[in-house]
């Protein structure tokens, strides 16, 4: 599959500002500082399409980028880059809105095909657990993808995903993809979940 464009389309701090939902969508969620920027970049084969932050909380609105490929089932569609949820160092007053706007769009958004979810690795917290609880309970099986792989040795990886897998209390036929922004393993098995989930 070839990628003929992404571009970086808006950040949306309301609803009101979303495009209208006449395209397919995908969200990005996780945890601050787990990634997403990262992963968007390499998945997109992009250097600095999504802005790579070393503070946690740097997106501080929902970004979206309109993607068009070579796929038949995914042609043109939102990549859409949620703001990290944890600890981030942005007001009360942001985080409180963040809440909201975010249940709104993954509960009610029409044009929502699906939801990938980042988590760490080697780290698994209460809150991955309690997000794909929610997520779930909102009618979405999310796809999990496991980032920064590259740092688990090979001696560990195999071990360390499959408790990875257990702790998250992910269900028989739901994925755990192992990640890596710096060589790109997983990218092609990313993509191909996304095809299928197109296909839904």
């Amino acid at each position: 599959m070839k990628i003929f464009a992404a571009e970086f389309i808006k950040s949306c701090v309301s609803q009101e500002q979303f495009p209208p939902a006449d395209l397919p969508e995908i969200a990005v969620v996780g945890r601050s500082n787990v990634g997403k920027s990262s992963l968007i970049n390499s998945l997109l084969n992009r250097r600095d399409l999504a802005k790579v932050s070393r503070t946690p909380g740097k997106t501080r609105a929902v970004n979206l980028f309109l993607i068009a490929t070579s796929d038949p089932g995914l042609s043109q569609f939102y990549l859409v880059d949620l703001p990290g949820y944890g600890f981030a160092k942005v007001s009360k007053s942001i985080r409180a809105q963040w809440g909201p706007m975010i249940e709104a769009y993954l509960i009610d958004r029409a044009s929502l095909l699906g939801v990938v979810m980042l988590v760490e690795s080697r780290v698994v917290t209460d809150q991955d657990r309690q997000t794909i609880a929610w997520l779930r309970s909102i009618g979405h099986t999310p796809l999990v993808v496991a980032t920064k792989a590259d740092k688990l040795k090979p001696s560990e990886r195999v071990r360390t995903l499959r408790q990875t897998h257990v702790d998250l209390g992910l269900i028989e036929g739901e994925m755990l993809i192992p990640y890596s922004s710096v060589t790109g393993d997983g990218r092609d098995r990313v993509w191909g979940a996304l095809r299928e989930l197109a296909k839904t």
